[in-house]
């Protein structure tokens, strides 16, 4: 008897690629045979971090991959390129890739799943007469503002290139959060031929959702209540990690360093400071070194996530090794680690992120408070809702052009002895929790999805 068999395509980044595995996981714990879609770079980092667990996890997810249309040594930070380079080749290979399985299978495509950001792909399988969902792996106010583009346009907020055309702060609803025109998510991914780029990609996946059968998000009506009134076509299904419960998940870029939880199992509980950037942000040596000076004197223990990439390949390791042995034991630096259950640890009394969208999420569903420090993107905006709407961390001030070492010590102090935003956290973990229980808003919606895709 043949399966269900939906085809799984993420944008190449790792904030959209977990998520979508992860989902992936649920459908597969539902009899649904997954193939899932890397571009050929990421599918390389990826099994890179495997190790021996390659080609296929959880025996009915197929990890395949296409090109981006980039050579290799090419610069796939450069998002206005990555994109021009996608929507010429992609498209194509995706068709060609869906038609031969289809011929060598008996388990036909019958659904794809695509990253909303892969509009392209929705209208892929439009073509090709398959079903399809948008997928969208961040918070929903995020994409509520993408389908408000001409609106903003119509009130003369933004040009036609997505430029704001005077600073300002807007606010789709009340208690969504205040967005600076500075910061709107296409103004803050490189330069102008970027944004320009983006913003027409933007303003084409508007027009291709409209295919899509649903367009579903890794987020919860608790999160974000004003959005989802704003935008009701957007379902919640999350959070998608707290799912999960399956151990490895084949997403990451890098391999995981576990060593660091030996460490924290000896460190007191309520006592460490995690500080964890994800897989993009760029740091100069001047910041990471008040960084680190921050850290070793805030008198906390604390665990520090520091990417080989993280000063564009350029770190000083002498630094970082001199820096190593003086805060040992009671600071611990690794090149990646497993988020997920550092967070969860009892030891844990803080979150000094990037808040990307899954750190935002896995912090909050871990009950631990924030120190904010965005770089890009949507990060701006999960800040506000960090700070302004649920009220469970602080914004480091970045007024002066650099975060001074003694702005982390402060703010150190500041967020783990005041226990108002511990007690928050902890509200906004149960409220997250309870969505993904038997009964809960995330797991019906997540439960009709599911049965569509098998009907």
């Amino acid at each position: 008897m043949s399966k269900t068999h939906i085809l799984a395509i993420p944008y190449p980044a790792q904030g959209h690629v977990i998520p979508l595995m992860e989902l992936s996981h649920e459908l597969v714990k539902h009899g649904i045979k997954v193939t899932f879609v890397n571009t050929d770079f990421t599918h390389n980092q990826i099994t890179k971090a495997l190790g021996e667990e390659k080609g296929v996890v959880d025996n009915e997810i197929q990890l395949v991959s296409i090109p981006d249309g980039l050579e290799d040594g090419e610069d796939r930070n450069d998002l206005g390129k990555l994109t021009e380079a996608i929507l010429k080749d992609m498209p194509m290979k995706l068709e060609m890739l869906i038609e031969d399985i289809n011929k060598s299978s008996s388990n036909k495509i019958t659904c794809v799943v695509a990253d909303e950001s892969f509009g392209w792909a929705l209208e892929v399988a439009n073509n090709m007469r398959i079903r399809s969902v948008a997928f969208w792996p961040a918070s929903a106010s995020m994409l509520a503002l993408a389908f408000r583009v001409q609106q903003l346009l119509d009130d003369g907020i933004i040009d036609s290139d997505g430029t704001p055309t005077k600073d300002g702060i807007i606010q789709l609803a009340p208690m969504m959060p205040s967005m600076k025109t500075k910061e709107l998510l296409w103004t803050c991914l490189g330069g102008f031929t970027a944004q320009k780029i983006i913003f027409d990609l933007m303003r084409r996946n508007n027009k291709a959702v409209e295919v899509a059968d649903w367009i579903i998000c890794n987020s919860t009506y608790d999160h974000e209540p004003a959005a989802f009134a704003l935008a009701p076509e957007i379902l919640p299904i999350g959070p998608l990690h707290a799912c999960n419960h399956v151990g490895y998940l084949a997403g990451n870029f890098w391999p995981e360093d576990s060593t660091c939880l030996n460490w924290l199992d000896q460190q007191p509980n309520n006592s460490v400071i995690y500080v964890a950037f994800g897989s993009y942000t760029v740091f100069d040596h001047n910041q990471l070194q008040e960084l680190a000076l921050g850290l070793e004197l805030s008198s906390k223990p604390f665990l520090w996530v520091v990417r080989s990439d993280i000063n564009n390949n350029e770190i000083n390791h002498k630094f970082l090794r001199e820096f190593e042995d003086r805060v040992s034991p009671y600071g611990k630096v690794v090149q990646w680690a497993p988020q997920q259950k550092v967070l969860s640890h009892p030891s844990v009394a803080c979150f000094l992120s990037h808040c990307g969208w899954n750190s935002t999420m896995e912090g909050t569903t871990s009950g631990v408070p924030f120190l904010c420090w965005p770089y890009f993107a949507d990060q701006f905006v999960n800040e506000a809702y960090i700070c302004d709407i649920w009220k469970v961390g602080l914004r480091l001030d970045r007024s002066g052009g650099i975060i001074t070492r003694e702005e982390v010590i402060y703010k150190i102090k500041q967020v783990v002895h005041d226990e108002k935003f511990k007690a928050r956290a902890l509200e906004l973990k149960e409220l997250a929790i309870n969505s993904v229980k038997e009964g809960g808003s995330s797991t019906k919606n997540l439960s009709n999805f599911i049965d569509w895709i098998k009907a």
